[in-house]
This record gives C-alpha cells, sequence and structure tokens, in this order.
C-alpha cells in the first residue's frame, strides 16, 4: 500500500535534478564560451519564450507516460486545436474569450477519446494515438481549408513582453501549469493513483483503484494541454497553421524521457519533464548560434535522449 504512495513523491528526486540542473549549466557554459553572445539577456529570453508550448506539452505526457500509456498524437491535436482557433478568429469572427475555449474544448475531446478507446476497448495507447494523430491532422485541414490563416493582434496579449522580465505571459501561464502539475502528482490521491496504475494495474485495482478511469483522466488532461500548447503557439507565431505540432509529440517524448520519466510506467516528474524542456531548448539554440547544420543538431539532439535513457538505466540498476 505504501510503495505506489513513496513513488509519486520520489518522483521529485533531489539528484535527478541536480543532474539535469549541472547538464544545464554545462550546456550554458559549453555554449557561451564558443559563442559569447549566447550569455546575453536576448538570447536567455529568447529560450524562455520559446519553450511555453513544449513545456505544458511536457506535462501532459508526463502524466500519460507514468499511468503507463503514450500520447502520440499530441502534435496533431494541437494542428487542430490551432487550426480551430484559427477558424473562429479569423472566419468566424469570434470574441477572443470564446475562440480560445473552443480551442482548448477541441484538446479535451481528443484527450477524452483517446483515453477511452485505450481504456474501455483495451487497444494499446500506441495504436490509438497513432490513429489520432492521422485522424486530427485529417481534421485540421479540413477545418482550415489547408490553410493558414493570419490571426493579427487578437493574442497578442500572451506575448508581448512583461515590463522588466523579458518574459511573455504564456511563459508564466507554462510555469504555472507546470507548477500545478507537480503538485498535482505528488501531492494529490490522484497522482499516487497514476503512479500505481503504471506501476501495475492489477495491483492498484485490488487497492481500489480504478485503472480505466485514471488513464482516461491522464489523457483527457494531456489533450487540454495540448490545446494549450496549440494556443501558445499560435499566438507566438501570429497565426494558425494546420501544419502546427508537426514532429512535437517526439520532443514532448524526449523530454520526459530526459526528466527521468520511465518508458514503462509508474515514475516520472513534470519538473523533471521541464528541465528536459529546457536541455532540448538550450541545445537547439546553442548549436544554431555556434552555426551548426540541421542534420548535425538532429544527430546530436537524438544522441542526447539516447545518452539520458542510459544514465536512467545505470542510476536504476546502481
Amino acid at each position: 500500500m505504501m510503495r505506489p504512495e513513496k513513488s509519486a513523491i520520489s518522483g521529485f528526486s533531489l539528484g535527478q535534478v541536480g543532474g539535469l540542473l549541472l547538464v544545464l549549466a554545462l550546456l550554458v557554459i559549453g555554449f557561451g564560451t564558443l559563442q559569447p553572445r549566447f550569455f546575453s539577456t536576448q538570447t536567455l529570453a529568447l529560450v524562455g519564450n520559446q519553450v511555453p508550448d513544449l513545456a505544458v506539452l511536457a506535462c501532459g505526457m508526463t502524466l500519460v507516460m507514468i499511468a503507463g500509456g503514450i500520447d502520440l498524437s499530441v502534435g496533431s491535436v494541437v494542428g487542430l486545436s490551432t487550426a480551430v482557433l484559427g477558424w473562429a478568429l479569423a472566419a468566424g469572427h469570434w470574441p477572443v474569450w470564446l475562440a480560445v475555449p473552443a480551442a482548448l474544448a477541441v484538446g479535451l475531446i481528443c484527450g477524452l477519446l483517446n483515453g477511452s478507446l485505450s481504456a474501455l476497448a483495451g487497444i494499446p495507447s500506441f495504436i490509438v494515438t497513432l490513429g489520432m494523430l492521422e485522424a486530427a491532422r485529417g481534421a485540421a485541414y479540413l477545418v482550415s481549408e489547408s490553410q493558414t490563416r493570419y490571426l493579427g493582434t487578437d493574442l497578442d496579449a500572451l506575448i508581448l513582453p512583461l515590463p522588466g522580465l523579458h518574459l511573455s505571459p504564456s511563459t508564466i501561464l507554462a510555469v504555472l501549469v507546470i507548477v500545478a502539475g507537480q503538485a498535482l502528482l505528488a501531492c494529490t490521491a490522484f497522482g499516487r493513483r497514476l503512479v500505481a496504475v503504471g506501476e501495475n494495474d492489477q495491483a492498484a485495482w485490488r487497492m481500489g483503484v480504478n485503472p480505466k478511469t485514471t488513464r482516461i483522466i491522464a489523457f483527457a488532461l494531456c489533450g487540454l494541454l495540448s490545446g494549450l500548447a496549440g494556443l501558445f503557439q499560435a499566438a507566438r507565431l501570429g497565426s494558425a497553421d494546420p501544419n502546427a505540432g508537426i514532429g512535437m509529440e517526439l520532443g514532448a517524448i524526449a523530454a520526459v524521457v530526459i526528466g527521468g520519466a520511465s518508458p514503462s510506467g509508474g515514475r516520472g516528474s513534470v519538473l523533471g519533464s521541464l528541465l528536459g524542456v529546457l536541455v532540448i531548448a538550450v541545445l537547439q539554440t546553442g548549436l544554431a548560434q555556434v552555426g551548426a547544420a540541421d542534420p548535425l543538431k538532429r544527430i546530436i539532439t537524438g544522441a542526447v535522449i539516447v545518452l539520458a535513457v542510459l544514465a536512467d538505466a545505470w542510476r536504476r540498476r546502481r
């Protein structure tokens, strides 16, 4: 009875977080040595303002992976939510206060469908979300008529830097989501249920936890946060592109794995996933500033992900 509770709290490991902070520090020092302007406030603000969409996406993915699932559709759900937002604002002339909830609702519905089909029908989440990846992207093209819609200044309130902080409101909102996600995981009964289900759903059932309901809620939250990621991305780009979010599922999974989550479920940390996002963002920004070609950036980023998994396996064996 005590193991899931202990695991939920130990998802936030000081040793693990310290290791990720060390990696971040080494990356910053290394890129700052190669390119002195990397140390500038503008570069750090650029990194901070580019990660809100991936950060909230990684938060949702963390909850799903801890519960023993995976969501391959989050990138396409970002695109569909963005397309709905663009249609509502640019074509439907909806007010912002109505268009934004509509985009978030689309993400929530997609998450509920993923969770329900996986949990109630007993279909592996890999297969269900792979299907949603295609379906949501196709729906995004239909809603947008395969056209990019420009949003003007409707969402400027999310991207204009706050006075004296150099950070946008979307970055602050993403930090609040991360704090709420970590608190949900480490300090609530639902967080303990997530860990119990991810470790052993049969044992969780015997302890009075319903694995199906728990997984459905995890997928629903992931879908909702995918919609929020679409909102952040549309605000940053000033447009609603039906191709938005392509490949973001890989970035979210990479950040969660780098952050220490177990691919088999039962262990993870929202804060660790945020640090994983920052590692990826600093790595990509630094490589761009030192003039690395895109193929080289992909190779190095992939190598970092593999090394993170190897380090996690080594740490667990110890």
